[in-house]
């Protein structure tokens, strides 16, 4: 037994041939095409222009693509922009187990470090999805306390899932692998406090170029302490990490990350169980409405409950500003439901005042209840995100979604490129070229 075997058991599983695998294949799939989309969706974002401007200003080799600039720019800048991009809308999966968004972390890492090594549409692919399903298992491995002591599962486990990602692009052995898990250990950071402003997005971005970072420094000898991660003072003991040895049950066997929660609203996906279950109670006429109590796990009270957002961003992490919107009758699944203007628009002001949210641990993290109450009358329901959805199901969901986002001729451009067939650059291109209709 090594003093490393959580890490050892991920650079293993990184380094070996992928065998089956195949709904996990389409569920990766399904999640790059949702990841362009919501990438390009954001590509405009104030803090996409602020990230655009620092890498025009440092420069460098051109390797890779990054979303809406004209030059290619080094590997790891790439995969800073793109994170970052990919999750200035907080439209992007979620995976609950993990407690994080495994592929704005993973994928921007993936396609930079494909497009700069010249690998195969399917070599990144399966990079890929080694990298989101380690970054899962590391999620699960880290566990809960990390996340509510202030921990951004997304940036922390993320980064090693996109060090892994990288690396097998790279060509890494196992022992090298292990090593660029020990060095992330060192270099994964990110906050909750950043909720809620652009240090939320930036925090995917840290997490895609430090895994392509570190993986490139082992990759010329760098020689960092293995134990980084897992070991007396690394990460895990360090930052309130479970150390959760379950988290490997079943690695290279089952998958994970077919768990994946993808989004149908613009905002915390906190706030769409209650979101689906409010849907089922509604229209009604928003002034008759006396009562809205939304019931949720005690996990969400620190992650999406601003009572009083001011701003856009702050409603994303509202659960009285989303009940609110959903009974005025705001599409929550259109971007521009989210503006600062509808943030302090006196009918929702006075609307989110009759939302009491409370918690009760008996319900599952990816659940609510909501109640009702309407001309004295009250109603309830109730929705599981983890309820079945088809896999033919979900793709038709995505489609749509990722065609309101950008428009169908864009998405059947992607649809085409997400083929295990087509080259990264081809991608990269594509993210490069396409601009959300409006």
């Amino acid at each position: 037994m090594t003093d490393t075997p959580f890490a050892d058991a991920l650079a293993h599983f990184a380094a070996s041939p992928l065998a089956g695998a195949d709904t996990a294949r389409e569920v990766l799939r399904l999640s790059l095409l949702d990841w362009c989309a919501v990438a390009i969706a954001g590509r405009q974002e104030p803090v996409a222009q602020v990230l655009r401007a620092l890498a025009e200003d440092e420069g460098g080799v051109p390797q890779a693509h990054a979303i809406g600039m004209a030059i290619l720019v080094p590997a790891r800048m790439a995969a800073l922009v793109n994170g970052t991009l990919s999750h200035a809308l907080d439209y992007d999966d979620t995976h609950f187990a993990h407690i994080g968004h495994p592929s704005v972390a993973v994928i921007p890492a993936a396609l930079a470090m494909a497009e700069r090594v010249g690998a195969s549409g399917r070599a990144m692919q399966e990079a890929a999805l080694v990298g989101v399903e380690a970054s899962v298992r590391t999620g699960v491995w880290l566990g809960r306390g990390h996340y509510q002591a202030g921990f951004h599962q997304t940036a922390t486990a993320g980064a090693i899932g996109a060090g892994l990602a990288a690396g097998r692009l790279l060509g890494l052995s196992a022992a090298e692998l292990a090593d660029v898990i020990g060095l992330l250990g060192t270099r994964a950071s990110g906050l909750k406090s950043q909720f809620g402003t652009m240090g939320k997005p930036f925090n995917a971005g840290i997490a895609a170029a430090n895994g392509v970072e570190a993986a490139l420094l082992v990759s010329k000898g760098f020689d960092p302490r293995r134990a980084g991660l897992e070991g007396p003072q690394g990460l895990g003991p360090t930052h309130h990490g479970a150390g959760d040895m379950g988290a490997l049950e079943g690695l290279g066997q089952s998958w994970r990350f077919e768990e994946v929660s993808h989004k149908f609203h613009a905002c915390c996906h906190g706030l769409h169980a209650a979101l689906e279950a409010v849907a089922g109670l509604l229209p009604v006429d928003p002034d008759g409405i006396s009562a809205i109590e939304v019931v949720t796990h005690p996990r969400w009270l620190t992650v999406c409950n601003i009572a009083a957002p001011a701003t856009g961003l702050e409603a994303k992490f509202s659960y009285a500003q989303v009940m609110a919107l959903a009974a005025l009758g705001h599409d929550t699944a259109r971007l521009d439901s989210y503006t600062d203007a509808l943030a302090r628009a006196p009918e929702v002001v006075a609307l989110r005042g009759w939302v009491d949210v409370t918690s009760d641990d008996r319900l599952a993290e990816s659940a609510a209840i909501v109640r009702l109450t309407v001309n004295g009358e009250s109603r309830e329901a109730t929705h599981d995100l983890l309820a079945p959805l088809p896999l033919a199901t979900r793709a038709a969901k995505l489609q749509a979604k990722a065609e309101a986002l950008i428009g169908a001729d864009a998405v059947a451009r992607l649809s085409g490129l997400v083929t295990e067939n087509a080259a990264p650059g081809e991608i990269g291109a594509a993210l490069q070229e396409l601009q959300a209709p409006g």
